[in-house]
């Protein structure tokens, strides 16, 4: 008898996880399957939190010794994770594809769809920028165009399927906005700043340009549906105050489209010329510099706003949560923006800020992933919203 692929490898991975539990791994779940029964797409936010340090350190106007070679270990932590989370998602779908569409359905978890895309286009740039180190150059671009290709379109699917569900099916109140509702609108953001990586690499001619074209056009859907989202958010915040302590951490995200959309305009700019002639590129690339400065302000703003919000909920309690991932990719698009900026207009105000904020980078990862490794050891990352936890046991994750 043929034996079907899916399930052996579905029972491969359940029976690790049963000796994983049986060595004291996992001890907080019920039964070890619910490691695949509720994985939810937030989960694509630890790649994209690790994969941005990695990307982000490339960029840095300041290069010590050491650091390109820790970067490409990150990049390729974040690969392994990529590669492990999409399998182990795959066996959710197959298994659990009742809770996966509720998923879809939920007017929170849905917005979350939009980070799958960018995970996969973040890893793409880190291969493209740092995998070509292991993996050579023409396998890198091969690559990045594979996860560029796939990050795009899904990311485009999220832009479009999210907002069509929260407009026909999900139940919003006037005080739902959330940092999250900025997920499924970013990824074409992040599409055009890591496209602009591969314009020297397509054909020359009508597809360089189309790819260009195509890029600019995601930097402004992204950007206007970006804007509408941050007022959203903004009017809710003033009239409905800050909310549960567990959604704090998103107000972060916000710092995503402002800083991507730096990156995205300056990266662009820099290309532009290798497919479009004066006067066009040069405006491009003056572009860059005329919106990233004013949009680097605003970023500053807000992430004092945030910060404040978020220093005031730690002193009452901010138990950790896979939202604190919010603290890490935002913030790793405004050290790419800042270091575009700094790049471009040559100011040491650039590169002194740039630096800092990656410092504040690597202090919030390194916080993150701990937490994340420890609690996903433990297995009560794995735990259902709904699911019945001991107290003793959320006492304990609390204390975390």
């Amino acid at each position: 008898m043929k034996t079907d692929s899916s399930t052996t490898v579905v029972s491969g991975c359940q029976g690790r996880a049963h000796r994983l539990a049986r060595a004291g791994v996992l001890r907080d779940l019920q039964r070890p399957s619910q490691v695949f029964s509720n994985l939810t797409p937030n989960w694509y936010a630890s790649i994209m939190g690790t994969g941005i340090v990695a990307v982000a350190a490339v960029t840095l106007p300041w290069q010590p010794p050491g650091l390109h070679i820790g970067a490409v270990v990150i990049w390729a932590l974040a690969a392994v994770l990529l590669v492990a989370l999409t399998a182990a998602t795959g066996i959710h779908w197959m298994r659990y594809s009742d809770v996966a569409r509720h998923h879809l359905l939920n007017p929170v978890m849905a917005h979350f769809y939009g980070a799958p895309p960018m995970a996969l286009l973040t890893v793409g740039a880190g291969t493209i920028l740092l995998g070509r180190d292991v993996l050579g150059l023409r396998t890198a671009v091969d690559v990045d165009w594979i996860l560029w290709s796939a990050g795009t379109v899904t990311g485009l699917a999220a832009a479009t399927v999210v907002p069509y569900f929260m407009f026909t099916r999900h139940s919003i109140k006037p005080d739902s906005a959330f940092g999250g509702w900025l997920m499924p609108v970013v990824p074409p953001m992040v599409s055009a700043s890591t496209g602009a990586l591969l314009v020297p690499y397509a054909p020359a001619g009508q597809a360089r340009l189309a790819l260009l074209m195509a890029c600019y056009a995601m930097f402004g859907l992204s950007l206007l549906a970006s804007i509408v989202t941050i007022t959203l958010i903004w009017y809710r915040l003033a009239l409905y105050k800050t909310g549960d302590a567990a959604m704090v951490p998103t107000l972060w995200i916000v710092l995503g489209p402002l800083g991507q959309s730096i990156a995205a305009a300056n990266l662009l700019g820099g290309v532009a010329r290798q497919a479009l002639p004066a006067p066009y590129s040069t405006a491009l690339q003056a572009f860059g510099v005329v919106y990233g400065v004013p949009v680097w302000g605003f970023a500053l703003l807000w992430g004092a706003i945030a910060g404040a919000i978020t220093l005031r909920t730690a002193r009452e309690h901010l138990a950790f949560s896979l939202t604190w991932w919010s603290f890490t990719f935002p913030v790793g698009t405004c050290v790419l923006g800042t270091s575009e900026l700094a790049l471009h207009t040559g100011s040491n105000l650039f590169h002194v800020a740039a630096v800092l904020f990656y410092l504040g980078l690597v202090a919030a990862w390194i916080s993150v992933a701990f937490r994340t490794a420890r609690g996903s050891l433990r297995g009560i990352l794995f735990l259902g919203p709904t699911a019945p936890v001991p107290t003793s046991r959320v006492a304990a994750a609390a204390d975390d």
